[in-house]
Formats: C-alpha cells, sequence, structure tokens
C-alpha cells in the first residue's frame, strides 16, 4: 500500500522540478525561486542570471549579475532587491504570488515587496538587456521593471530619471547602501551627494561653481540621463561624455563605486577595465577618509588615508570612519597652539569668516571657541586682503597647493612633539568586512502533539507579553530617561524636557517674538547661555516625524544660519531652542527710527546669499526654507545676519507627497513666488525670490506692498513694489546715476552709501524677483555677483 503512494508523491515532486527548469527566463504566477536550489532565471541570450546570490556568510541577495564570471571567479551585480538586508541560507524564497505582488521572504518574515497587485495574468522575464520586468501576458506591458528602482549600477540604454537614483556600497565587500548618491538635484543638475550621519554635501558638480561655470544648463527640467550602447552619455543638463572605446557596442555597466566616484566599465576578456570616470582627483571626492584625517594621492599607489598629528583611527578596517581626537577639546584655550600644514585644504564647515584678518587675530578667534579645530588662512585675491575661515569639523583634508595653508589647534604638548609631518604613519584602510547571519532554524516535527503545545505555549506567551506591556504603558513616565538619552545620541543635539524648558525660560516671562509658525521667548540655560525658546503652534507632528526634522536640522551648521542647541517633544509640546541674537530681527531694523547703515545693509545681504546657498546646495535637496523675509532674519551683536526658521514648514506640515510638491501655499503675503499662486513646481528658485524682495526692501524701505497715497496725495492705489522699481529704472534706462538712485533709496540713508554696490545690490536683487524661476540665479550665483562689485550697472 505504501509503495504506489511513494512512487506519486515522487513522480509529482519530478514533474514540479522539470516544470520549473524548463521555464528558466520566465517565473509564473504562484511559483517561486529558492535559495537551497539554486534557482535561476536567465536572459534568452544567456548573458545576465537572476537569483540568490551569497554576499557573505549565510547571507544572501536576490540579484541580477552577468552570468558569466570575471577572471577571479566572482560574479559583478547590477542590482539588488534587498541590499541592506540580507536573506537567510535556508527556506528563503522569491515568489510571483497570485495575487500579482513579488515578494521575497525566508523562513520567519518579509523582506521586500514590489507591491503590485494585479487582475491581470503576470510573467516575471529577465530580459537580454538585464532588466527584470514584470509583464501582462495579454499584451506585454510592464507594471514593475529593476530599471526603475537601481542600486548602484544602470546599464546601457537603462534610463536615469528624476525618480531614480544611484547608491553606493559600503565597501567592496559590503554591498549595504554607502555615503554616496548621484540624483538629480531641484535645479535639474545630475549631482553627487555624500551623505552620513553627520554631515551632508554636494561635491560634484564644484559647489563653488555656478551652473554654466560647470557646463551645465538647468532650463531643462525632464530631468533624464543614459548611457548608450556605443559608450556616449547624455543628461538633460547638457553633461555628456564619450568612454574611451567609443564606438563599438560591447559589454559596459555606469557604477557609482564605494569611493564616491562615477566609471564606466567595460568587460575585455573577463577583466572589466575603467573607460571613464567623472573625477580625476579622487582626493577632491567629500568624506573620504572620514574625520579628522588627510587624504593624499600617489601614482603608483593609489589613494591613502591617514589621521591627523594629535589623532587616532577610530576603526584600522574602515577608513570612512576617519579618526578620533586623543585629547580633551574641552580644556582652557591657554592649552592650546597651532601647526601649520602648508598647501592643505578642509573644504566647508566654516563657523566664523573674517576679511582683512591677520594671523594673530584668526589664531584667537580659534582659541575663544571652544569648537574650534583648525583655521584656515590664506591671502584671497577677490579680496585683495588675507581671509580667516574657523573651522569645526575637518571634513575633506587633501593637499590643493597654493594658496591654502591649515593651522592645526593642538595641546602644547602635541605641538612640541610635532615632527613637520603633516599625518601620522598608521594608514586607514578600507573596510573588509563579510555579511553573517546567524538565525536558528526549527526542523519540521513528526509529532502533532509535539505542535500544538508549541504552538499553546506561544499563545500563552504572547498573552503574557501583552499584559506586561499593557500594564508598563499605562504606568510609565511619558518621557523615559533611556528614550531621551537614545534620541539625543541619534539626533546629535540636547533633547530637553518639557519641566527644563519651563525652568529656562522663567514660566515662559519674557517674549521677545511671535510669528505664524510659534511665539519665541528669552531664556537662559544651566551653562549660562542665554537662548531663545520659540513654542511651535501647529504642532501636529508625531515624535518620529519631528524627531526625523530635528536630525536634519541639527546637522546643519553654517555661520549665517541660526545654531539650534536643542528641541523639545513631549507630548504635544513642539518647542526649539537656539541661540540668541543680541539685535533682533531684520524687520525690526528697517521699521526702527535708527536705520542701520548702508555698509552693515550690504554686509547683511551678503550673509543672507550664502546662508540659502547652504541650504540650498550643501544640504539635502529638499531644504526649503520657504518663507525668507526680515523676521527670519536674525542678527548678533556685530550685526552679522543669521537665518532662522529654515525647514520649519515642513516641521508643522508633513503633507509634501515629493521634494518638490506642496499640498498648500507655504510663506508670507508680498515674499511669496508666483510658483505658489499658480500651482507650479517649487523648487529652490521660491527662496530666491523672496530673497529678492527681502533685498528691493532693504534698499528701498517700503514693504512688498504699500499705500502710494501715503506718500504723494494721489488716487489711493496698491501697487507692487516690483513693479515701481522696475518702472523707476526703465525711466532712466541705463544710465541709473546716484541722483536717481536717490529717487528708490529709502530716504533714512542719507545718501550714505557706496555706488557701485548699491547699484550692483539693485540689479541681483531684480534678477532674484523676474516672473519665470528659470531666469532667476541660484544663491550661489547671488552670493558670487554681490562679492563681485567692479561691474557698474
Amino acid at each position: 500500500m505504501h509503495l504506489p503512494l511513494l512512487f506519486l508523491i515522487t513522480l509529482s515532486y519530478s514533474i514540479h522540478c522539470a516544470t520549473l527548469s524548463s521555464s528558466q527566463s520566465v517565473l509564473t504566477q504562484g511559483s517561486s525561486l529558492f535559495v537551497e536550489h539554486k534557482d535561476h532565471l536567465v536572459s534568452p541570450n544567456r548573458l545576465f542570471t537572476a537569483g540568490f546570490h551569497e554576499i557573505g556568510q549565510n547571507a544572501y541577495c536576490f540579484a541580477i549579475w552577468f552570468t558569466e564570471p570575471t577572471e577571479g571567479g566572482n560574479h559583478t551585480l547590477v542590482w539588488m532587491a534587498n541590499r541592506d538586508e540580507p536573506a537567510n541560507g535556508k527556506r528563503s524564497k522569491f515568489s510571483l504570488e497570485k495575487t500579482g505582488n513579488l515578494v521575497l521572504t525566508d523562513a520567519s518574515r518579509r523582506f521586500w515587496t514590489s507591491n503590485t497587485k494585479s487582475n491581470a495574468r503576470l510573467q516575471l522575464q529577465l530580459l537580454d538587456s538585464g532588466n527584470l520586468v514584470l509583464t501582462r501576458v495579454h499584451n506585454q506591458s510592464y507594471i514593475w521593471q529593476s530599471f526603475s528602482f537601481p542600486t548602484n549600477t544602470i546599464l546601457p540604454n537603462q534610463p536615469f530619471t528624476k525618480d531614480t537614483t544611484l547608491t553606493s556600497s559600503r565597501s567592496v565587500t559590503n554591498f549595504s547602501s554607502g555615503f554616496y548618491k548621484l540624483y538629480f538635484d531641484n535645479d535639474n543638475l545630475i549631482s553627487l551627494l555624500y551623505n552620513n550621519d553627520e554631515i551632508t554635501t554636494v561635491y560634484w558638480p564644484r559647489p563653488w561653481l555656478r551652473s554654466w561655470e560647470a557646463g551645465r544648463s538647468t532650463y531643462n527640467n525632464s530631468r533624464f540621463a543614459l548611457l548608450d550602447a556605443k559608450g556616449q552619455f547624455w543628461s538633460s543638463d547638457s553633461f555628456t561624455f564619450q568612454t574611451s572605446d567609443y564606438g563599438k557596442t560591447l559589454l559596459r555597466r555606469l557604477t557609482l563605486d564605494v569611493d564616491g566616484n562615477i566609471r564606466v566599465y567595460t568587460l575585455n576578456k573577463r577583466r572589466w577595465v575603467v573607460s571613464w570616470q567623472v573625477l580625476q582627483t579622487t582626493c577632491a571626492i567629500h568624506g573620504i577618509c572620514g574625520p579628522n584625517s588627510l587624504c593624499t594621492y600617489n601614482p603608483e599607489l593609489g589613494r591613502t588615508c591617514a589621521c591627523m598629528h594629535g589623532y587616532k583611527a577610530k576603526n584600522h578596517s574602515d577608513s570612512a570612519l576617519g579618526c578620533e581626537p586623543t585629547f580633551d577639546l574641552t580644556k582652557h584655550y591657554e592649552n592650546y597652539d597651532f601647526i601649520k600644514l602648508p598647501f592643505v585644504e578642509f573644504y566647508g564647515f566654516d563657523s566664523q569668516f573674517k576679511q582683512r584678518s591677520t594671523l594673530k587675530e584668526c589664531q584667537k578667534a580659534c582659541l575663544d571657541d571652544p569648537n574650534c579645530k583648525a583655521i584656515q588662512f590664506n591671502f584671497d585675491q577677490g579680496y585683495g586682503s588675507f581671509v580667516c575661515y574657523v573651522k569645526t569639523l575637518l571634513y575633506n583634508g587633501f593637499y590643493k597647493g597654493t594658496p591654502f595653508t591649515t593651522y592645526l589647534k593642538l595641546p602644547k604638548a602635541y605641538v612640541s612633539s610635532y615632527t613637520k609631518k603633516v599625518a601620522n604613519e598608521s594608514k586607514l584602510e578600507c573596510s573588509t568586512s563579510v555579511i553573517e547571519l546567524k538565525r536558528p532554524y526549527d526542523k519540521k516535527s513528526e509529532s502533532g502533539s509535539l505542535k500544538f503545545m508549541l504552538w499553546f505555549s506561544i499563545i500563552l506567551g504572547g498573552v503574557e507579553v501583552l499584559c506586561f506591556l499593557f500594564f508598563y504603558f499605562i504606568t510609565k513616565e511619558p518621557s523615559g530617561t533611556t528614550t531621551q538619552a537614545y534620541l539625543a545620541i541619534a539626533t546629535g543635539f540636547k533633547r530637553f524636557t518639557y519641566d527644563e524648558i519651563v525652568k529656562a525660560s522663567n514660566k515662559f516671562s519674557e517674549e521677545i517674538g511671535r510669528g505664524g509658525g510659534g511665539t519665541v521667548y528669552k531664556g537662559k540655560l544651566p551653562d549660562n547661555r542665554v537662548v531663545a525658546i520659540k513654542r511651535l503652534h501647529d504642532a501636529i507632528q508625531g515624535e518620529a516625524e519631528f524627531l526625523a526634522e530635528m536630525s536634519t536640522i541639527g546637522r546643519i551648521n553654517h555661520m549665517n544660519l541660526i545654531e539650534t542647541y536643542g528641541y523639545c517633544a513631549d507630548g504635544k509640546h513642539r518647542i526649539l531652542v537656539y541661540e540668541y541674537m543680541e539685535n533682533g530681527s531684520l524687520a525690526k531694523k528697517l521699521l526702527g527710527a535708527n536705520q542701520i547703515d548702508w555698509e552693515k545693509k550690504f554686509k547683511i545681504a551678503i550673509g543672507v546669499a550664502k546662508g540659502l546657498a547652504y541650504l540650498h546646495e550643501e544640504c539635502l535637496e529638499w531644504v526649503l526654507h520657504c518663507d525668507v523675509k526680515p523676521h527670519n532674519i536674525l542678527l548678533d551683536a556685530d550685526y552679522n545676519p543669521k537665518v532662522a526658521d529654515f525647514g520649519l514648514s515642513k516641521l508643522f506640515h508633513q503633507d509634501a507627497t515629493q521634494d518638490s510638491m506642496f499640498s498648500q501655499i507655504r510663506g508670507t503675503r508680498g515674499y511669496m513666488a508666483p510658483e505658489w499662486v499658480f500651482n507650479h513646481p517649487i523648487t529652490s528658485k521660491v527662496d530666491v525670490y523672496s530673497y529678492g524682495m527681502v533685498v528691493l526692501e532693504m534698499i528701498t524701505g517700503r514693504s512688498p506692498t504699500w499705500d502710494q497715497a501715503n506718500d504723494y496725495n494721489e488716487m489711493i492705489e496698491q501697487k507692487h513694489l516690483v513693479s515701481w522699481v522696475r518702472e523707476k529704472v526703465h525711466e532712466v534706462s541705463e544710465s541709473l546715476t546716484e541722483i536717481k538712485i536717490m529717487e528708490i533709496l529709502n530716504p533714512m540713508m542719507k545718501e550714505e552709501f557706496e555706488n557701485i554696490q548699491m547699484k550692483n545690490l539693485l540689479r541681483v536683487a531684480l534678477q532674484c524677483v523676474e516672473e519665470d524661476k528659470d531666469a532667476r540665479p541660484t544663491m550661489s550665483e547671488v552670493v558670487k555677483m554681490l562679492l563681485d562689485s567692479d561691474k557698474d550697472y
């Protein structure tokens, strides 16, 4: 009786296996690929294979790779579904469910899904191009394809669009997501971004270049790029190149490598040969060596990362982690001195910038700042004087040649032991970590009673856990000490309790400002720092969303952006704590009887432009201010401007579906760009428009809309400030003399202005308030134009 049954079972299993092996290029609904069986899909031309690929010990990704291994025996992966969460080597499967979903699961959970439920008849197929496609059988149309979700590689004729991003791998042996991204930004430029938990910065195209100086165009908003089969690459922003072997149809791939460089590889006799790369100076790639380290390049030895004098490696096996100080940075400045590092630059992270500075003044500024780690002091031909940059972080360090010189702040004992070597002898190596998953698996029991006891125990234990959690949550404090400590580490700056805020603000007794977003109070922290405390009105966010925004704001560091010290997220309370500005807002100074002089106004215009340029081009692409106005520009004791409330519109309105789309108008009437009114895509150019309105208000002394009858005893008429200024400029054509400027200028200024600077500032402001957003400059272009005051109007 048992033999016929065994025969039928064996026959059924054999038929199933034969069916699967006979359809190697197609996966039908209800079928799966199993990791233990080494099941694969193969393209018709046998060039590509899809299936489970081992990326570590007991760690597998569902991936696509070139079928033929390289001469070293390795396969080249071009796409991965679960790169950040590898699956087990047992009981994992990739399935096309009858519902139409592609699902990757193992014995215990679901790793990945395509979210493609459909009532149509579907099949999964690997094409000759390397594209894995889920198609409707009746018309062969795609409802999902791997080309739309690249990892770190694009293949010939694979579109790269505004909706796709390349993300580098963590190392050559760790395929999880790394620090580098290739994407289209909001100005329609294809860009490279370095992003870790501490900093975010764009490094290609060069951030100090205007788009046209980098050979780019911002006018084509299609945001599309392609590498064709012959080795030609072109992008909608006018960036284009040809590989060194252009003209022949060869096996190629474009990959964002672990070092942040984009390279095109061509397969030649089972070896991948570089046929093009975007950056020749690999040390110019941001974050390549991590913090507090120096990158050097030798044609024979390649790139080398080494710690600075006084610093040690955090992890000798991973250069991206950089170095840490071997001394206490909190000691008094009298214990510190400087060592000179000729031709070395650390790009970015300048907490102070001083023109016409002496070396002694620059060093004192660093010694007075406990967060200062170094200064950069060099002669700037544009200013015609020595300039000083005070740096609070040491990233992106490498030899750049003249005129750059860095002075590293160290304890005097370290200075005396310095042997004129810029970096330590110990080198940092790339990571060679191997992913290993160790998860136990229960074997199937043959006993029904054992199964019953197992499930009964699980259910009973689950009930006990739920009861314990219920009791815990109804008795615990709203904000536990452990949670606060964790969140402080996660976001990088202090989380205050509501009681601490109440005490610091003296029960919110001294109000110093009020706006649509919240009310600001003066306060004092236990360490005697005077601070501004802002209670947000529309605190409708959940805690997780609020902390996500805080983590971004906490990483922003620029001398012209307000420094946020911390936050409070107790219950419904959403409160920000930031530095106190002695001279209040620019709005108060424009309205007051004691007008600030021209030199300060011009300084404010440049400073605000620099702060906004940093937000737009060196942070994450979605950090838009959305409410630039004089009330949000604060002035310190020396009238240095700092932009406040950047990104706060997203803090209390989490309804944006994508970077450039907002569900409602943001900003203040009179300063808002036309895009808000006409429901056009929102880009960084809305901040440019608002900035232009602020500058016009600074020049004329008039708010964006005003009643002319108050000035001229004429018919009462509301007239837009931009139209009025343009008419005045048009009346005098190109001969904008000092006398004609006085007709536009705020009468309170009493002719105390620099003529060329005034003309240049007026010209820039009018460009910023153009109706067409594409006709407006970027904020980095505004900074350059304002610093270039040698051209007449």
